[in-house]
């Protein structure tokens, strides 16, 4: 599942792939941006930003977010892709390699100098240069949601996604559904800063400390199996600002209190 370590991965794949070069293949498959053409530009960076990727191509930015499925691939110029052409949302191409974006939920060509349309309502975020926990716990801690729904909320702290925001509550022994205005906020991102910094640079991201396979979370996608800890079943739910934006919540009701 696509959340901030893996949005920083793949900018760094094709920051290494583009940077510095000029764009001679611009295909954006989208209604909106479909006739935005940047060949000839030069790509400067390709930059994270909590759970969006920005390409920053001459003047202009690529902004995509690979939502739950979308991805990335970078291939040596003609080489075979690994997916579909179809499921294809965008190409950047340069003489010696050609990135591809599929099942992108998001993409959309602007100036960079509106950056702060798309991203500019975004919280904190800990894999950032400028990261500022103060902050991030501030806002959370002022939150009266149910701190899972409060993790998830990228206005509060940007990279976040379903399977950390399960696994932090776990391990500081919070229930999900406990209002986040009445926890430590403080120590909820310290340790899930820690955590996503650890898992930023692994390809099998692990919250146990054991990436293999069935090995690698202690709650989440664990419903009805024994809590690694404790022997308890876990249990699981739904928990979402709106009916619509419910996720799956999963926790141990002897370990999380």
């Amino acid at each position: 599942m696509p959340e901030g370590d893996t949005v920083w991965r793949t900018a760094r794949r094709l920051n290494e792939a583009l940077a510095g070069h000029e764009v001679v293949r611009f295909d954006i498959r989208v209604p909106g941006s479909a006739t935005a053409d940047l060949r000839g530009e030069t790509v400067r960076e390709v930059v994270p930003r909590g759970k969006h990727l920005l390409e920053r191509i001459g003047d202009f930015t690529l902004h995509s977010h690979l939502k739950m499925e979308g991805a990335w691939h970078v291939y040596a110029r003609g080489g075979r892709w690994r997916a579909p052409a179809f499921r294809a949302r965008a190409i950047v191409g340069t003489a010696s390699h050609d990135t591809v974006g599929f099942d992108l939920a998001m993409v959309e060509v602007l100036p960079t100098s509106d950056e702060e349309r798309i991203v500019g309502h975004l919280g904190p975020d800990p894999l950032g240069p400028n990261w500022d926990p103060g902050e991030a716990a501030r806002r959370l801690g002022a939150d009266v949601r149910p701190v899972h729904v409060a993790l998830l909320d990228q206005r509060n702290v940007a990279g976040f996604g379903n399977e950390y925001a399960n696994e932090i509550l776990f391990l500081r022994g919070i229930l999900p559904q406990r209002p986040a205005i009445e926890t430590d906020a403080a120590a909820i991102l310290d340790l899930g800063a820690r955590t996503i910094l650890a898992n930023r640079d692994r390809q099998g991201r692990t919250f146990t400390g054991d990436a293999r396979a069935g090995r690698s979370t202690w709650v989440y996608g664990r419903e009805g199996r024994p809590c690694r800890r404790c022997g308890t079943p876990i249990l699981a739910g739904s928990l979402g600002a709106t009916a619509t934006s419910a996720r799956n919540v999963f926790w141990c009701p002897s370990c999380q209190r």
